[in-house]
């Protein structure tokens, strides 16, 4: 069977498919990152090995191995790695409290903790209540150095065979809002996931991936890429001048970016005397993309620019080809005719066509549910009066005329005032239409007259001076008698996530001081 017959399937494994690649075209770079690299048969064997070595220490199918590192050829192989040997992949996020990384290694079981020297630092003073074996990924980090810890050269696991509704991986919340929840995917819906985004990750494509390896924002860019035998440039740690180094060196032909991202590299002063004419699709996803952040990407970054709304749990995407589309950049696009979005009101009704409610969406890559929070699973889901289960958003949409989909806003971010209802969104894009505004976002404080009130945090641009007061009269001037914003302050940076989500969490609590 070729690869071609073999994509058709039903369903497939992604390590078939690498395993295919690299006996393909074995001398094609699989990995670069930094100063090392390696080829597709290398990285094959690499992760022979390192599987070989999981099953000697007693891994079996639907165990649990976690890595919790940065960015590295060896973080590449063990993720492989462990899928060949028939286990469960846990990423964790080295961004999480030590505490929380705890929780998250008793909640999912895992029988092995790699790690690097600065998660080992962090994990120092609860090192005793980790309860995995420990492997080194490098000469500081705590537990056995890989290299003494992989079997010999040569080595090859057994075969092992994989159920579709095996657990592929689990992937934590980031650990910034309450106890981190394990968000479990099958094999299933990873395959799905995969072949859909193989036309833009073929053996001649060279991808570049700049968020962290934990980030399903990575992973729905990188296990593509493996499986289509492209050449993955890895960036440990994003910084916006050596992206476009990396670009123009490595003639990169698609990326996964988050919108902050996109705004960072179009701010460095040489961006437009860069040679991306290489690009053949950029992506972005995770956060809010406005309109005229895409326009800009489109005028000046060559190739398509493809939006996905989407989340880890999975439900329904929603995708913007918006060089296709440019009269819709103030969408998300629409979805896939064999997936389904409809939009509820706060009782489960299923709402008209242009009304404002929760989207909730249903397709084959859906979630199996939260690791061990059967009650926190159901609260995710909605079904449908015909009984079919639905995952919820969160978020606050309505659907256009011709099935484009517009963000309103968070659902738990609503603005409550007055007892009329306040979406940030409205508030933030009246802001950011002045000259000085960079970034901005805005949450709801509590209020003994009103229930709670808008406050708007605002990131000046470099080299602007604007006072806050000038700010809010200049928003309040363009919005609705019961949206006005009671507050600006303006911050250096607003604070967030590692793959660019703002943490309004963090917003409020610097409120509450």
């Amino acid at each position: 069977m070729d690869i071609a017959e073999y994509v058709a399937l039903q369903f497939g494994t992604l390590d078939d498919l690498f395993r295919m690649r690299a006996s393909d075209r074995p001398a094609r770079t699989a990995v670069i990152c930094e100063d090392r690299q390696i080829s597709y048969g290398d990285l094959d064997a690499l992760v022979d090995r390192a599987a070989a070595s999981l099953q000697r220490d007693g891994v079996e199918p639907s165990d649990v191995v976690s890595i919790c590192a940065s960015s590295s050829v060896e973080y590449v192989a063990l993720f492989l790695a462990s899928l060949r040997a028939g286990a469960t992949v846990a990423p964790l996020p080295p961004s999480a409290t030590p505490e929380q990384l705890v929780v998250m290694l008793n909640d999912c079981g895992a029988t092995h903790l790699f790690s690097d020297g600065d998660v080992s630092s962090h994990l120092a003073l609860v090192s005793s209540a980790i309860e995995a074996r420990r492997i080194a990924l490098d000469g500081d980090a705590e537990g056995l150095p890989f290299a003494r810890w992989l079997t010999p050269e040569g080595s090859t696991p057994t075969a092992t065979v994989i159920d579709p509704d095996q657990t592929f991986n689990v992937i934590y919340s980031s650990g910034t809002t309450g106890t981190p929840k394990g968000i479990v995917h099958s094999h299933r819906m990873r395959w799905t996931q995969i072949v859909g985004f193989l036309p833009a990750y073929g053996p001649d494509s060279v991808a570049i991936i700049s968020t962290p390896l934990y980030s399903n924002t990575s992973l729905v860019s990188l296990l593509p890429a493996l499986a289509g035998g492209t050449t993955c440039v890895l960036m440990p740690k994003f910084d916006a001048r050596g992206y476009l180094e990396l670009c123009e060196r490595h003639r990169v032909t698609v990326a996964m970016l988050v919108p902050v991202q996109y705004r960072r590299i179009l701010e460095v002063p040489a961006f437009d005397d860069v040679d991306l004419s290489s690009f053949q699709v950029k992506f972005s996803t995770s956060a809010p993309f406005s309109a005229e952040l895409k326009r800009e990407v489109l005028s000046r970054w060559p190739g398509g620019l493809v939006e996905i709304y989407a989340m880890t749990e999975g439900g329904v995407a929603c995708v913007l080809r918006a060089h296709e589309h440019p009269d819709k950049l103030h969408t998300v696009g629409t979805w896939d005719g064999s997936a389904d979005l409809k939009v509820i009101d706060d009782e489960g009704q299923i709402l008209a066509p242009g009304q404002a409610g929760e989207i909730v969406g249903r397709s084959v890559t859906m979630m199996d549910g939260y690791l061990n929070q059967p009650g926190t699973s159901r609260e995710a889901e909605w079904w449908s009066p015909d009984g079919l289960r639905y995952i919820r958003t969160g978020d606050i949409a309505s659907v256009d005329e011709d099935g484009f989909v517009t963000l309103v806003g968070r659902k738990k971010d609503m603005i409550i005032s007055g007892g009329f209802n306040i979406y940030p969104i409205d508030l933030e894009s009246a802001l950011s239409e002045h000259a000085a505004v960079e970034e901005v976002a805005v949450i709801g404080k509590p209020s003994d007259q009103w229930g709670e009130t808008p406050v708007a945090f605002v990131v000046l641009k470099a080299g602007d001076d604007v006072d806050a007061e000038t700010l809010r009269n200049f928003a309040n001037d363009s919005l609705g008698k019961y949206q006005r914003v009671s507050e600006v302050r303006i911050v250096n940076s607003l604070p967030r996530s590692a793959i660019g989500k703002v943490l309004k969490r963090e917003l409020r609590d610097l409120l509450a001081q």
